[in-house]
């Protein structure tokens, strides 16, 4: 991928990038607080869009397609235990103790002609298993540390580097995910660069620039990395139906290092 396709944007527009940001990962976390056994994705649906228009925005996974594809149905991707992502939040299904769900969501903000933003989580559905519990909490630093190496003067290979070391360190076995990547945003949905979660050499020249604005998004499993799409059309699964977790902010890159907007 060339560096003229990744786009720096503009102070006026890292402000609308900001405040949406700001504003997405609100609703998150209150989408995020409604997790608990008996809790239909129906429900975490309704209220997601709810927040959304309610915040002036636009949800900007429901009615998402690339190349012809079939348009997403959903504001909210709910993936539950080894779906990695992008399962529809609709028809419903009800959440189990036990369970954990990545809850992913993206807004156009403001609405029309706003900019875009992206984040996720995964939530524990009352207890889990001790090596659930592991994995979530590796993503979740994964994701940390995948941040704290988007700066200026590093690549955009430098992101990943610093995830597959610190994921490779740990005393269980985890799969990162080849096949899924993070990705810039802000005047799209998904945007250049490509950033893997693991060491990609091809991208060690590509440099990371203030003004850009990446969704940086770690996901794990505690299996193998392969990944196949689900009997839905929609939904990403480990083939050997391992557990998975997913954990995503959208970042500015500041001439100091970054902020984090979501």
């Amino acid at each position: 991928m060339t560096k003229e396709l990744i786009t720096i944007k503009k102070p006026e527009e890292l402000a609308l990038i900001r405040e949406g940001g700001r504003q997405l990962g609100q609703i998150l976390g209150k989408i995020a607080r409604m997790v608990k056994p008996g809790v239909n994705t129906a429900e975490l649906e309704e209220v997601a869009q709810k927040l959304i228009t309610e915040a002036g925005g636009r949800p900007s996974f429901r009615g998402y397609q690339t190349r012809g594809e079939i348009p997403y149905p959903t504001a909210l991707c709910t993936s539950i235990n080894e779906e990695v992502v992008h399962a529809p939040a609709v028809p419903g299904r009800i959440l189990k103790a036990g369970d954990n769900i990545g809850i992913d969501i993206g807004m156009e903000w403001p609405y029309p002609n706003g900019f875009y933003t992206d984040t996720a989580t995964t939530v524990k559905v009352g207890q889990v298993s001790k090596e659930v519990e592991k994995l979530i909490k590796i993503t979740q630093k994964s994701l940390a540390i995948g941040i704290a190496a988007a700066k200026p003067g590093n690549s955009i290979a430098d992101i990943g580097k610093a995830i597959e070391t610190f994921v490779k360190k740990q005393d269980i076995r985890i799969g990162i995910v080849r096949d899924l990547v993070g990705h810039g945003v802000g005047y799209g949905v998904h945007e250049a660069p490509r950033i893997p979660n693991y060491f990609d050499p091809t991208l060690s020249k590509v440099e990371i620039k203030p003004g850009q604005v990446l969704a940086i998004e770690p996901m794990l499993t505690l299996g193998k990395c392969h990944i196949e799409t689900g009997p839905d059309g929609f939904s990403i699964r480990t083939c050997d139906a391992s557990w998975a977790a997913h954990f995503e902010h959208t970042i500015i890159i500041t001439e100091r290092g970054n902020e984090i907007v979501t």
